[in-house]
């Protein structure tokens, strides 16, 4: 995101975003990174007083069913999967991993998908819990991701709720939750208890705040008056390549930001 500013090396970029105020970093891969990559990651995020966002904590299957059907040899792979990622996340200083379900079971009628993923993710709450570690549930939109079981933020707290665990939360992306079902501030507000992490993306186009429809300054500030203190994942791209670009980028977060 900020590579022509920083440069190319990771730490360096960290401590780049750091200097220009950002509180926060997340990496969807960082399961795949260096054991010793993560732990100088972890190392810079201390020293820099950062936090440190989601990582996707397993394999994902965009084509075909995994948590959705019964298959035990795909929950076990899931679960070994969640285990090492508890191993990622002490490495990092992380709290929150992000689970995606997979996609949909045609064989099975949509109940009996959604009652195996909670099965599964009961399984997966033993293992977190010891750790006080968070799996994030994201919903993905049905035009980016066709065919993923879970869609929609309701269908995200049914889960949820039935899970009934402190380590099973909600990741509420504003992007795909805008064009999934749009009404947003209503629908945060009706998953309020089950969220636990947000990610940011403006729509169309996925790249940063106020280059899209979503009014920003508002979602942003029924937010911070709703009280959450948690991280604000910038999963986007830039509307502009180059250093430009990049400065953009940051006042467009400014501009957001200026809300009282």
């Amino acid at each position: 995101m900020f590579q022509n500013m920083a440069g190319e090396d990771l730490i360096d970029q960290l401590n780049f975003i750091a200097d220009n105020g950002f509180k926060a970093f997340e990496d969807n891969g960082m399961k795949n990174r260096s054991i010793s990559m993560q732990e100088k990651i972890g190392s810079t995020l201390n020293k820099r007083n950062m936090s440190m966002g989601v990582f996707v904590a397993h394999k994902i299957y965009w084509n075909e069913p995994n948590l959705a059907s019964s298959n035990k040899n795909k929950r076990e792979e899931f679960l070994k999967h969640i285990t090492e990622s508890v191993d990622v996340a002490k490495r990092v200083n992380a709290k929150w991993m992000t689970v995606v379900p997979g996609h949909k079971d045609l064989r099975l009628n949509l109940s009996y998908q959604e009652s195996n993923v909670i099965d599964t993710l009961k399984f997966a709450c033993d293992i977190l819990e010891k750790h006080n570690l968070v799996m994030v549930l994201e919903p993905l939109n049905f035009r980016d991701h066709p065919g993923l079981l879970l869609t929609e933020s309701p269908q995200a707290y049914r889960i949820c709720k039935a899970v009934n665990s402190k380590s099973c939360k909600i990741l509420f992306d504003i992007y795909h939750q805008q064009i999934q079902e749009g009404n947003l501030i209503p629908n945060i507000e009706k998953c309020w208890s089950e969220i636990e992490y947000f990610q940011i993306g403006d729509n169309p186009g996925r790249k940063e705040p106020t280059t899209g429809e979503i009014n920003y300054k508002n979602v942003f500030k029924y937010i911070y008056e709703k009280g959450y203190k948690g991280i604000l994942g910038m999963e986007h791209g830039n509307s502009i390549s180059g250093i430009r670009g990049e400065k953009k980028l940051i006042t467009s977060y400014q501009e957001v930001d200026n809300f009282n």
